[in-house]
């Protein structure tokens, strides 16, 4: 599943292609994809709108048009695919945006779990998926305090914790892998029971790992490819998602992999062992 960093560089790139263009026609394949309002409406409300800009809440995309914003989730494996001109569609072409000038966005999604919503003008924020959401993972807006807090109120294993949107935006199973090894926190930890110093290790971690992988576009895993065609590179920095038998860059002992609630996680057995919770 594309995750935050992810997300972002594909909203960058849209925002290069896409940005003041203005749609000619919708066509949408296969009907789940839009959430509401109904496809025809959703189709026909399109025409004539203007992209004024694409913005990111999470792992949300909010494309901004004149009188509308539609917000898009790519789930597992969805993308958009950017052409100058009129192209053929593959069986997992979705929902097509043509433009004025011919050139046209493709949404494509092998798994077809992506979602799509129109909203009024300005409301794109106030969509129930973007509204449950934590804090972003920046300095800015991801506060120490209220973070601590919620570890202190959870019993629940650290790694889903941190998969719960609620918690923080954005991450996903790659990065949580990375930010406990970072902090050198064992995924199956108690949130409870990590302490104010290792709290506060594992804040940093998760800033530094999302901004990091935002500068290097992402990681490039199966299918992710940016809306430019290209692949993300922070695959080439990764330290214990998919190093599963090679030597911790730490210690030398080898990367395991354990499932951690139905997930699969790599971990460093030496440098995030799993501490003993006082009762």
């Amino acid at each position: 599943m594309p995750e935050l960093p992810e997300v972002e560089t594909v909203r960058i790139g849209l925002e290069a292609l896409v940005k003041n263009k203005t749609i000619q026609k919708v066509e949408v394949l296969w009907p789940r994809i839009i959430e509401s309002p109904e496809v025809e409406q959703f189709a026909i409300e399109l025409i004539g709108e203007t992209i004024q800009d694409v913005k990111r809440r999470g792992k949300y995309l909010i494309f901004e048009f004149d009188d509308f914003d539609m917000v898009s989730h790519l789930r597992m494996e969805g993308k958009y695919e950017y052409f100058p001109e009129e192209t053929v569609l593959d069986k997992h072409s979705h929902v097509r945006f043509i433009f004025t000038d011919g050139s046209e966005l493709i949404y494509h999604d092998v798994r077809k779990f992506g979602r799509m919503a129109l909203l009024p003008k300005g409301q794109g924020e106030n969509y129930k998926g973007i509204l449950q959401l934590g804090p972003e993972p920046t300095t800015e807006e991801f506060a120490f305090a209220p973070f601590y807090q919620k570890l202190q109120k959870s019993t629940t294993m650290i790694k889903p914790l941190l998969l719960n949107q609620k918690v923080v935006a954005g991450l996903g199973n790659i990065y949580v892998d990375e930010v406990l090894w970072l902090a050198k926190i064992h995924p199956m930890q108690p949130a409870k029971s990590i302490s104010k110093q290792a709290a506060k290790k594992l804040h940093q971690a998760i800033i530094t790992v999302i901004s990091e992988a935002k500068k290097a576009g992402g990681t490039t895993i199966r299918t992710y490819l940016n809306a430019l065609g290209e692949a993300g590179h922070f695959q080439q920095k990764l330290n214990v998602y998919g190093q599963t038998g090679l030597p911790c860059k730490r210690c030398q002992t080898p990367i395991i992999k354990i499932k951690v609630a139905q997930r699969g996680t790599h971990l460093c057995p030496h440098c995030q062992k799993l501490k003993q919770v006082k009762i």
